[in-house]
Parts: structure tokens; sequence; C-alpha cells
């Protein structure tokens, strides 16, 4: 699938780091070293422009080793870009660790996912077909 991108970033375009990876991963494009403290959170520029065709959005997802060796996370998990959008990638960071942790230019900061998306054509009606869970949830079909 061929996406339009203009790069600001002097970064090197996301790319898949194995043959069979879903996500590409995604750099700091910030020209000063931006400082989370311990639950604080910021927008950290990417310096990529998308053009996604339609039907389609780009996924902002949390890179896992961030996550697990920093507790470093995207806040709005998955962010979602539309295809009409046309404005700088930015990726919400958000630090739940208990020390500062510093995003330097170039660091690996998220991930992103093309997706395809369905429209969703409404059908009013005053009641819903059975099912075996029913109105379930939060944990309802869990081990007790």
């Amino acid at each position: 699938m061929k996406v339009r991108v203009m790069n600001k970033s002097g970064n090197a375009l996301p790319e898949y780091a194995t043959e069979f990876s879903a996500g590409m991963d995604v750099r700091a494009a910030n020209h000063a070293p931006i400082v989370l403290k311990p639950l604080g959170r910021a927008m950290v520029p990417t310096g990529l422009y998308l053009e996604i065709p339609r039907g389609y959005e780009v996924q902002v997802r949390p890179r896992s080793g961030l996550a697990a060796k920093k507790g470093i996370t995207v806040l709005n998990a998955p962010g979602t870009i539309d295809s009409d959008y046309r404005g700088e990638v930015c990726v919400i960071l958000v630090n739940l660790s208990s020390e500062e942790f510093l995003v330097e230019e170039g660091e690996r900061i998220a991930q992103l996912v093309l997706a395809r998306h369905e429209k969703i054509d409404w059908e009013e009606s005053a009641e819903l077909s059975a099912s075996e869970r029913g109105s379930g949830g939060f944990g309802s079909t869990g081990v007790k």
C-alpha cells in the first residue's frame, strides 16, 4: 500500500524491523530534549506528514520495550491518524514511571500501523438479537 509522506525530520523514514512486523518505529523530531517527569505527558513531534488513502487509518501504538523498560507509553493508545489529516504526526507520550525520562532527537518513541477500516451505516432497531453472552461484560467471560 502506497502512502505519500513528507519527511521534515532529518530522521530516516519509519521502516519495518522484520519481514513480519506489523508496525514501524517512528522517531522523535524534537530539536531540544523533552523532559518527561513522572506522570508527565508531552506531544512529541515526528516531522512526518502523511497522505493516507481513504478507507485506512494509521494507528499510533506504544513500543513494548520502551513501556516495559522505562514505563513510557502512548497516552491515547492506539491513537488514530485519519486519512484527511495533513498536519504533522505527533505522539502523546506519558511517563508512568517514578523517574524522569529524556526524549532525545531521533529516539524511537512509538509504532505506526496502517489499518483498514469500515464506515458504519446505522440501522435503528427497538431490540437486538439474543446471544449466549447477552449483556455480560467487564470480566463476565473470565474465570471466577
